[in-house]
């Protein structure tokens, strides 16, 4: 879960916009979350492929939780969820 504000401690993943197994652009919107401030879609950091979604949505999390595993688009498979 990324910093998104000074006063934010944590947030509610309200919908995956990809799936595990689908491709993503760095910076291509993820998911959407839900703080007591505002309600955004987050983007990736990464390019490559979805291979694992560790938070199901609904859930609400401290800030720096892992969410998702990405495999980056030039590492191979034994790579994937490296972070």
């Amino acid at each position: 879960m990324p910093q998104l504000g000074e006063t934010i401690i944590e947030g509610t993943i309200l919908k995956w916009l990809k799936a595990e197994g689908d491709t993503i652009e760095r910076d291509e919107p993820l998911f959407e979350i839900s703080t007591d401030k505002v309600d955004t879609e987050v983007p990736s950091p990464v390019a490559g492929t979805v291979t694992k979604i560790l938070v199901e949505e609904g859930a609400t999390v401290p800030v720096g939780t892992e969410l998702a595993q990405i495999q980056d688009a030039g590492a191979s498979a034994g790579d994937a969820g490296a972070d």
